[in-house]
């Protein structure tokens, strides 16, 4: 089993800046890939973005290319998304996701998720 733990969300202004953190423990080892996904409400879950633990590839949804920054440091298993520039359509609650493959967009493809963490921001 992999446990997934989300921080660092909350309310922030349009055009201001939050870093996700995923702590991941438990059997990390037989994992590939980390994503983050997000859900408003109303709406189906959606992929943001994603890294393998070697870091050597990371993918965006186009919605949010060139604000968001996915990052891992390995030693602490921890995934990072730093959010830049962020608008009131980015209000959602933010998932951690674990796949045990190479993994893309979609939910189906994750195997494991943390709880969630809100992010809220006003206009």
């Amino acid at each position: 089993q992999v446990q997934l733990v989300e921080s660092g969300g909350g309310l922030v202004q349009a055009g201001g800046s939050l870093r996700l953190s995923c702590a991941a423990s438990g059997r990390t080892f037989s994992t590939n890939t980390m994503g983050w996904f997000r859900q408003a409400p109303g709406k189906e879950r959606e992929f943001v973005a994603s890294i393998w633990w070697s870091g050597s590839s990371t993918s965006y949804a186009d919605s949010v290319k060139g604000r968001f920054t996915i990052s891992m440091d390995n030693a602490k298993k921890t995934v990072y998304l730093q959010m830049n520039s962020l608008n009131p359509e980015d209000t959602s609650v933010y998932y951690c996701a674990a796949s045990l493959y190479v993994a893309g967009q979609r939910v189906d493809e994750y195997h494991y998720w943390g709880q969630g963490t809100q992010v809220t921001v006003s206009s």
